[in-house]
């Protein structure tokens, strides 16, 4: 029996460096968000990072295509497409960036549904905490005054629930293909998708400031490549369940910047629905970890 390898001060760097990129990228792009359209802005930025990985473009398996097309609808065309929009209509950073987490749940509830993948009743107890916990979220004030914003944001966090479970099956392609790929499979329906939903997108582009195209490039240079291939590495040396428990502390920082640069007044059901979904998140990725180490047979196997 092999037990996950320890996190290293190497390793709580670069994970550090992942959430800071993922976290920072909520008020990058609600900044930009008030110059762009939230599906043009999504459509931006898998054109700039598909432009950054064409030296890494790998075709993958002739199989692997239906698959792959289904995986970039749910986790790029709907995932990103409803979470922006969502950020753009929110009244403030935190409530988004909490409720965005309800996907760890929801891919659990998914993957024993479509793939028969048992848990346990601690595992079944932390996921209606964190259901709760969106409940109780949606009653804040601010959360109330954009509901709109609160279902858009749960119906992106299933998108990627679905995707992730899909993703499971894909086989015979990279990290940085993947990522190439993801750009330009999505880049055309979100171009559609913006001309039915957002007139008038391509005029803003004339008008946008360099704040705008600063949360572009951030959301495709750094929260995209630099944070999903430094993820990458990590999951080469450790199980995802060991690096989740980590990765809360990306919704921490855009509640951080929130309050301190956005200008939120988080209330105190935002404070114990946030308290409740991050907790049932973080107990699900911690019973995840204990089972891995009880069954897991490589350590570096996810």
């Amino acid at each position: 029996m092999n037990r996950p390898a320890p996190f290293s001060s190497r390793d709580l760097g670069l994970v550090t460096l992942v959430c800071l990129a993922w976290g920072c990228n909520f008020l990058t792009s609600a900044a930009a968000l008030r110059e762009l359209p939230p599906l043009m802005f999504t459509a931006l930025r898998m054109l700039v990072l598909g432009l950054a990985l064409l030296p890494w473009m790998r075709r993958p398996p002739r199989t692997q295509w239906p698959l792959l097309i289904a995986v970039v609808m749910c986790n790029v065309v709907l995932h990103f497409g409803l979470s922006f929009w969502s950020l753009k209509l929110a009244g403030d950073l935190a409530s988004p960036a909490i409720v965005m987490q309800s996907y760890v749940p929801m891919a659990v509830l998914l993957a024993w549904w479509l793939r028969g993948e048992r848990f346990a009743w601690r595992t079944g107890l932390a996921i209606l905490v964190s259901f709760a916990g969106v409940l109780v979220l949606g009653f804040d004030p601010i959360v109330l005054d954009n509901p709109q914003s609160l279902l858009l944001m749960l119906a992106s966090a299933l998108a990627l629930a679905v995707g992730t479970v899909l993703m499971r099956a894909l086989s015979g392609i990279d990290a940085f293909a993947m990522q190439a790929w993801s750009a330009w499979i999505g880049l055309a329906p979100l171009l559609a998708w913006s001309a039915l939903a957002e007139p008038g997108a391509w005029s803003t582009l004339a008008n946008a400031s360099w704040i705008a195209w600063g949360g572009v490039a951030w959301a495709a240079l750094v929260a995209s490549l630099l944070g999903h291939s430094l993820f990458f590495k990590l999951v080469q040396k450790h199980p995802v369940a060991q690096i989740a428990p980590y990765l809360l502390m990306a919704p921490i920082v855009a509640v951080v910047l929130g309050i301190v640069v956005w200008g939120d007044r988080p209330g105190p059901r935002l404070w114990l629905g946030g308290a409740m979904v991050l907790g049932g998140v973080l107990a699900i990725a911690l019973r995840t970890l204990a089972k891995q180490r009880v069954v897991s047979p490589e350590p570096t196997e996810i």
